[in-house]
């Protein structure tokens, strides 16, 4: 069952939102023609002597809700940011529809379609036939201005034909009333797929400027770390070599200083790549909790107050499974949800646990180095790490560490 529903679950919000757009469009393909080319060939409209022009009209209306049906595609890849506005094949379904309608009309009118049956087809010719054109309109302005359009035009062909006053009015009432409701429908339509989109890359982008924001934190630290003794290094560097020319035994104890300095450099930088320098767990649950949340998220995060007691090293090796943990949640799936947990015992292990919904049936690509990462980085604290798919198509992340007491039982051991 998982297989058959697992094109959809892993599927983003705004996938599935524009399949069930398109899919509705096509389908409004099978719609016209069903209501209003299958009575055109029924059994009342085709008399033996009308059975060609019909089966003519028919294929022409055939071909205009295609036509309407793959401009309407079109103009959702132009929603969507895919292609640009198909405004030739926006042209060429208005003319096609116009076309339509008038032939439809003359037809009426010298008897060779039937009276019960001409005004549905125009009707729903030109009510399909608008609404594919509004999608490809970006202003609302605009868009209103298209249904008056059409029944001006309807409007026209019915009094150039010489059809009855009370005729001509109700094709106008008609045409005006179903190509609102379209264009309303359509129109309404791209702009929630264009927000559900909008909405998506605004996501997309709140994780990268997390990503951004902590490239920069580390940049900083990096900087204070290294900018000052990397200008130490080069001013005794450069006294140290005119000491040389001089000849001065003070160019030794410079070059010494120099060593030392470029040691305590070293692993300065090394505490900070590895997370050590002021290492703060609580100030990274807070963080996950404020990143996750800004995404669109609801995250729930839970710990206790003793996490502040625990030591520098196990605060370290579990900051960066909630920074990982957090990037992988953001990046990956579609969560709406997602739980992080912390318990600290006075006795026993300490047990991160981080859980998120929407997570993909199937992961995208090969898997990366994230987690074998943070397996290294626990196993240096005595610590396991455990992640997979859990029960109710959530993903569950489970960290930890043995307690102090409980590692000094398993040294003795």
């Amino acid at each position: 069952m998982s297989r058959l529903t697992g094109w959809w679950k892993n599927r983003s919000s705004a996938a599935k939102v524009e399949l069930y757009t398109r899919c509705s469009f096509h389908f409004f393909v099978l719609i016209e023609i069903g209501s209003f080319g299958l009575p055109l060939v029924g059994s009342a409209a085709m008399r033996s002597s009308s059975r060609p022009v019909s089966v003519a009209v028919f294929l022409a209306l055939c071909a205009h809700s295609v036509l309407v049906g793959f401009l309407s595609s079109r103009a959702l890849d132009r929603v969507v940011g895919r292609r640009d506005r198909p405004v030739r094949l926006a042209a060429a379904t208005a003319v096609l529809t116009a076309v339509a309608c008038v032939a439809t009309l003359s037809l009426r009118k010298s008897g060779h379609i039937d009276a019960s049956v001409a005004p549905s087809l125009v009707i729903g010719m030109s009510s399909f036939g608008t609404g594919s054109v509004v999608l490809c309109l970006k202003k609302v302005r605009h868009m209103w201005c298209v249904a008056p359009g059409a029944t001006v035009a309807a409007a026209a062909a019915t009094v150039a034909l010489g059809l009855p006053p009370g005729e001509v009015a109700g094709y106008a009432v008609a045409v005006l009333l179903t190509g609102l409701f379209m264009s309303l429908a359509y129109g309404f339509s791209g702009w929630l797929l264009n927000t559900v989109h909008e909405l998506d890359r605004a996501r997309e982008l709140q994780a990268q400027l997390a990503v951004a924001e902590e490239r920069l934190r580390f940049g900083r630290d990096l900087h204070d770390v290294m900018g000052r003794n990397l200008a130490v290094i080069a001013l005794k560097s450069e006294l140290a070599v005119q000491l040389a020319r001089r000849e001065r035994p003070e160019a030794v104890d410079q070059m010494v200083e120099v060593q030392r300095i470029a040691r305590e450099s070293q692993r300065e930088v090394r505490d900070v790549v590895r997370g050590y320098r002021e290492a703060d767990l609580a100030v990274e649950l807070e963080g996950a909790r404020g990143v996750l949340s800004a995404a669109g998220m609801h995250c729930r995060v839970e710990y206790e107050e003793a996490v502040h007691r625990l030591p520098s090293e196990v605060q370290s090796a579990l900051g960066w499974v909630v920074r990982e943990a957090t990037t992988n949640v953001l990046r990956h799936g579609d969560a709406q949800t997602c739980l992080i947990r912390l318990t600290a015992p006075a006795e026993g292990a300490v047990t991160l646990l981080v859980e998120n919904d929407g997570a993909p049936g199937t992961p995208a690509g090969p898997p990366g180095s994230g987690l074998a990462g943070l397996r290294e980085r626990l196993a240096a604290v005595e610590g396991t790490l455990l992640a997979g798919p859990a029960e109710g198509g959530r993903f569950r992340l489970r960290a930890e560490i043995p307690g102090p007491r409980t590692r000094r039982l398993e040294v003795g051991a």
